[in-house]
């Protein structure tokens, strides 16, 4: 019996050996792929969470002269029973809490109707934008557009980081509005863990040298849909090499200071001094609820004209045919795609289709962060959260926010 257990010991002592070693050379392929931070991250910080902005370089972006306040006519009853007549909402107010919300905002007519906070969260909060960062991208890419920086969105890419070119040539094929629209053909794969895009778009030390040499051609460029963190970090590296600054600068300048954001906000950074395109911006929620106003008065504040027209109208509204089944067939949200109501992808906006006039559309990051707007109900939602709530999903929240915009379009359309 001795003997057994001796044996037994040795072959398990020998298997933990083998284990342990394994373990400490996927380490080091790894560390040298990438680099040693990267790989500390990974194991340190695991999956993000909404605190990110609190372990990362940031660069700051600063309030304008002329600060914006939306008027203030609360009225709780009344936006609480038309959440309340969705299925999944019994009262509104324990619906906050227990869906992990950080804070639910409702503007109407510029004016505040809801306004609630939870889960340690105020007024006066930092929250962070996950994937909301892209659209706020998009929007400075219209701006560079209307100023001359960039040309087109029909221009290659190349033309702006020609060291792609020069590694594959198939690159030049790509436009910029390929990478808006999440059709470059470059790829991408979500899986988890050290060799996962997700991980590497998210925690990798130098984000730029990360799109310039580990992105891959494997698809025709505008042919299939495909969610993919490498088109926000192209973007940022043609933004700050067509207006010669850093991207949260512009930010700050074109859009920041100029539609009376009420509190600092930041961009979190890579160890190169990169902004984290695909996640980064963090503000407070009514803040960013100004930035839902600037898309649903068709890129106007007050005198000024911030975003053309013409690139709100070719960014959040759809076209409904020639975006395709085959075109949507995607992993990512296909509940999103598949909707009745008509879901749709554009310029780093989401879409759904109505009748009788605009589309409501929608910005969308992990964990449940929205700012939604419905332009036949001159309505804005934001919503932030440290998850999407237990037993909900993404597409929960988007037919929530439907549900209640039709709910208010109903009514308006009743008292005609």
């Amino acid at each position: 019996m001795n003997k057994k257990i001796r044996k037994f010991g040795k072959v398990l002592i020998w298997g933990v050996g083998i284990l342990i070693g394994v373990v400490l050379f996927i380490l080091l392929f790894y560390s040298v792929r990438y680099s040693p931070e990267y790989v500390v991250r990974v194991l340190r910080w695991g999956d993000s969470d909404v605190y990110d902005y609190q372990k990362f370089p940031e660069r700051m972006m600063d309030v304008g002269s002329e600060g914006f306040t939306f008027d203030q006519q609360l009225n709780k009853a009344w936006v609480s029973s038309r959440f309340e007549s969705h299925p999944l909402i019994d009262d509104l107010d324990s619906f906050v809490e227990v869906s992990d919300s950080q804070a639910l905002i409702v503007i109407q007519d510029d004016a505040v109707l809801y306004e609630e906070y939870a889960h340690g969260a105020e007024r006066d909060s930092f929250v962070t934008s996950f994937s909301i960062a892209k659209s706020f991208t998009s929007a400075l890419i219209g701006i560079a557009i209307k100023e001359g920086h960039i040309d087109s969105v029909e221009d290659p890419i190349t033309v702006y980081i020609p060291e792609l070119e020069e590694r594959d040539p198939e690159f030049r094929n790509i436009t910029i509005k390929d990478l808006l629209k999440m059709s470059s053909g470059i790829d991408y794969r979500e899986f988890a863990f050290f060799n996962g895009d997700n991980s590497l778009t998210y925690y990798h030390p130098n984000l730029r040298q990360l799109a310039l040499n580990e992105t891959e051609i494997v698809d025709q460029p505008g042919e299939h849909f495909l969610y993919n963190n490498f088109h926000p970090l192209l973007l940022g590296i043609i933004l700050e090499r067509a207006t010669g600054q850093p991207v949260a600068q512009y930010l700050e300048q074109k859009i920041w200071q100029q539609i009376g954001m009420e509190f600092l906000g930041s961009w979190s950074l890579d160890e190169n001094g990169f902004e984290k395109m695909e996640s980064g911006i963090n503000a407070r929620a009514i803040d960013f609820a100004k930035f839902g106003r600037l898309y649903l008065n068709n890129g106007r504040w007050g005198e000024d004209q911030i975003i053309s027209e013409d690139w709100i109208n070719e960014s959040v509204r759809g076209s409904h045919t020639v975006e395709d089944k085959t075109y949507y067939e995607t992993s990512f949200g296909p509940e999103i795609f598949n909707a009745a109501n008509g879901g749709y992808y554009r310029y780093m906006w989401y879409g759904l289709a109505r009748e009788g006039g605009a589309d409501d559309f929608f910005a969308a990051g992990n964990k449940g962060q929205f700012i939604y707007v419905s332009p036949q109900a001159n309505l804005i939602i934001v919503r932030n959260g440290v998850s999407y709530g237990q037993g909900l999903g993404e597409f929960d929240w988007i037919e929530i926010f439907y549900h209640f915009s039709t709910q208010v379009l109903d009514e308006q359309l009743a008292s005609n």
